[in-house]
């Protein structure tokens, strides 16, 4: 159910907005006022909204109802996409303040291995196209492909990305990355756990390479959007709902 949870409207006069780990020509950062404030895990957070001009990643029209961003009564975030008037509405929020090297942990309490094949789950860091962490659940509009990544940007240089299947046996998944100066760890595990078993890791990955971003005021992000703005091919509402985030 949703609530309404503490909030206030304000106006600010310009932001740079969530992107993620799609090709250059869909990776487009707009900027955008903010109308929307909601707090999620103890921290604030920006909803996104683009009017009626679609932006990117996508492009896609995102809005800050509370129909497509929530935080329910059990302080669970929801992010959804929704066909409003014959259009279809996707979802972000950003983490007010930059937080640099830090650990960045997701539980998500939805079952972001059976999304839509057009839509594209996203948990990550963004400064500018270059300067990005990203944990995504996408099978890219291409049914047969693997249902997500870890990937540094930009993700079509040689080693900068890593594909898997979760696999899930229920709602309940962990993601992280710890991202620090020389190394970005990250992984993915069956339910709400930092000390899974054995049989309970499903991927994990260390990146070395010479694309680690600098510290440089980046900030966090969670969306939920339509690749390459196509609708959903069920044609129903998407959704992914974080149970909570942490950062260490």
């Amino acid at each position: 159910m949703k609530i309404n949870s503490p909030m206030h409207y304000i106006v600010i006069i310009l932001l740079a907005i969530s992107s993620c780990s799609s090709p250059k020509d869909e990776n487009i950062e707009p900027i955008e006022p903010i109308t929307r404030i909601i707090n999620f895990s103890g921290y604030e957070w920006i909803v996104r909204t683009s009017d009626d001009a679609k932006q990117g990643p996508g492009p896609n029209l995102f809005s800050d109802s509370e129909d497509n961003v929530w935080v329910d009564e059990e302080g669970r975030l929801h992010l959804k996409i929704v066909q409003k008037g014959g259009h279809w509405y996707c979802s972000g929020v950003t983490l007010r303040l930059s937080q640099g090297y830090k650990k960045y942990v997701f539980y998500v309490a939805s079952r972001v291995d059976q999304l839509d094949e057009n839509v594209v789950g996203g948990l990550f860091t963004y400064k500018n196209d270059n300067e990005e962490i990203d944990i995504e659940f996408s099978k890219w509009s291409q049914s047969e492909n693997q249902d997500s990544q870890f990937a540094i940007q930009p993700s079509d240089n040689v080693g900068n990305k890593t594909r898997y299947d979760l696999n899930l046996k229920s709602d309940l998944s962990t993601h992280f990355f710890n991202w620090q100066a020389s190394s970005i760890d990250f992984a993915s595990y069956q339910g709400h756990t930092l000390e899974p078993n054995a049989e309970d890791v499903i991927s994990t990955w260390t990146y070395t390479g010479s694309d680690i971003p600098p510290l440089n005021n980046e900030k966090l992000k969670l969306n939920l959007w339509l690749f390459r703005g196509n609708a959903p091919t069920n044609n129903l509402p998407a959704e992914m709902i974080i149970d909570r985030v942490e950062i260490l």
